[in-house]
């Protein structure tokens, strides 16, 4: 069962509280593995994950962005989005421009350098991907993606009332 094996590997002595407790425990568990093992192959390319993330989304949109913009596609909250675009910058990773309109703009390109990295990274990423989660069959991976929309779904509403 589930629920005996979270509890085994966390040596708690008594059941979880709830249902509720036990499924963020395990979402929170397996995310913490997952989050390591991404951590440790982007560490050997010299990079962070949210590093990589700036890279990625740069990549997928193809053409500078702001620096608000790449914010609001993080995975993760980054509260120092500065200091991060600095690190990267510094490893002429990216190059930053002020918008001529509006001074307070600050719009981020990638450079060659980083789209060779990104290419480097592809297959182990993909590859790390296959390895974690790869047994679950198809309809499966739909389902664990359905259900953890889902359980976002109260955060949206949240969001909606502040």
């Amino acid at each position: 069962m589930a629920g005996n094996r979270l509890q085994h590997e966390l040596k708690k002595k008594r059941p979880f509280d709830s249902s509720e407790q036990e499924a963020i425990l395990n979402i929170l568990r397996t995310n913490d593995q997952f989050q390591n093992r991404f951590g440790k192959l982007f560490r050997e390319y010299g990079l962070t994950p949210s590093q990589y993330n700036v890279l990625r989304i740069l990549r997928g949109e193809g053409k500078p962005m702001s620096c608000l913009e790449i914010s609001s596609r993080m995975i993760q909250v980054v509260p120092a989005m500065t200091g991060l675009l600095d690190r990267l910058e510094k490893q002429n990773l990216v190059t930053r421009e002020r918008c001529t309109e509006d001074r307070r703009v600050v719009y981020v390109n990638l450079t060659g350098k980083a789209r060779k990295l990104l290419q480097q990274l592809d297959q182990p990423v993909a590859e790390l991907h296959r390895s974690l989660i790869g047994h679950l069959t198809k309809a499966e991976l739909k389902e664990l993606s359905r259900l953890l929309e889902k359980g976002r779904e109260s955060l949206a509403q949240d969001d909606q009332t502040i």
